[in-house]
């Protein structure tokens, strides 16, 4: 439910959530047990406050996996996406240059999946 909160708020941190966006909401959240009407509500209020605290290793490389693909995946990126993920990536421990670093490497279609033990050995350095 937490990594569903910080993936509705990088949606809609361009003041509207894309086609493409909720789609991949939708779709991670089923994948997780989440009833569309759950989801429903909880785009209806994106701005809810999460906590990040008491994260294990895999589950902060999965926000990061996450919110870097819902940031690609409507073909756009903007500003103020990669500035919330960057303190989303702060707020799980690690300098803000790993976005960069994860956006090179994850591709906006999310049926086309990268290497994700090589992404978690690259974003290491990134680790502060």
């Amino acid at each position: 439910m937490e990594q569903l909160k910080v993936l509705i708020q990088l949606a809609a941190s361009d003041n509207q959530v894309a086609e493409k966006e909720a789609k991949l909401i939708y779709k991670i959240g089923q994948a997780n047990g989440v009833t569309k009407e759950v989801i429903d509500e909880m785009l209806k209020t994106p701005n809810d406050v999460v906590s990040l605290t008491n994260l294990t290793e895999e589950q902060k490389f999965e926000y990061l996996y996450n919110i870097v693909q819902l940031m690609k995946v409507d073909g756009k990126v903007f500003k103020s996406e990669i500035v919330f993920c960057q303190r989303i990536a702060e707020r799980l421990g690690y300098k803000k240059g790993v976005i960069g670093e994860l956006s090179q490497k994850i591709y906006s279609d999310p049926s086309i999946t990268a290497d994700r033990d090589y992404l978690r050995d690259k974003i290491k350095k990134y680790i502060k």
